[in-house]
């Protein structure tokens, strides 16, 4: 995952481009460096303030869309056997996987804003977000294990631990 320095190097200037550039179709860049790291700031942002919303209000009183009863019955329901507690980077990447989660995620297309948007997941829910315990995912994957993990109670042990 990239550092705060990193991601700071854009600068002003390169911070009031972002809000434009992100919203062109993915046609309309090469393999832009600039705009790969204005995705991963995005991305990063998210999962830091979504890391600080379960350190700091129990997860099982959270809600994070408008559908998430039916994200999480749908995800229990195509993934009744995933360990959301240890998730291992084939269970997301995978060609199985991916042949399981396309079906999953393309059913909240509408539903869910920017569904298939790139973010963070920890694989280990007990651990904080770094290098090793990260991966990239879409949107909609993120709320499915995310919504499991709160009303699971494995997201417990991030609330509790803040709290000691």
């Amino acid at each position: 995952m990239a550092s705060h320095e990193g991601l700071a190097a854009l600068g002003v200037e390169g911070a009031s481009a972002a809000a434009h550039a992100l919203s062109l179709p993915a046609e309309a860049y090469g393999n832009d460096p600039r705009l790969e790291v204005m995705w991963a700031m995005k991305a990063y942002n998210h999962a830091e303030v979504y890391f600080n919303l379960i350190s700091s209000v129990d997860p099982k009183f959270l809600k994070l869309t408008k559908v998430d009863d039916q994200i999480y019955s749908s995800f229990r329901e195509t993934f009744k056997e995933l360990d959301v507690k240890q998730l291992k980077e084939e269970d997301l990447k995978s060609d199985e996987a991916k042949e399981r989660w396309r079906p999953f995620c393309n059913q909240f297309e509408g539903i869910v804003e920017d569904f298939n948007y790139g973010t963070l997941l920890r694989l280990d829910c007990e651990k904080d977000y770094s290098e090793e315990n990260t991966i990239f995912a879409t949107r909609v994957q993120f709320f499915a294990v995310e919504i499991a993990r709160n009303r699971e109670g494995y997201n417990n042990a991030v609330f509790k631990r803040s709290k000691s």
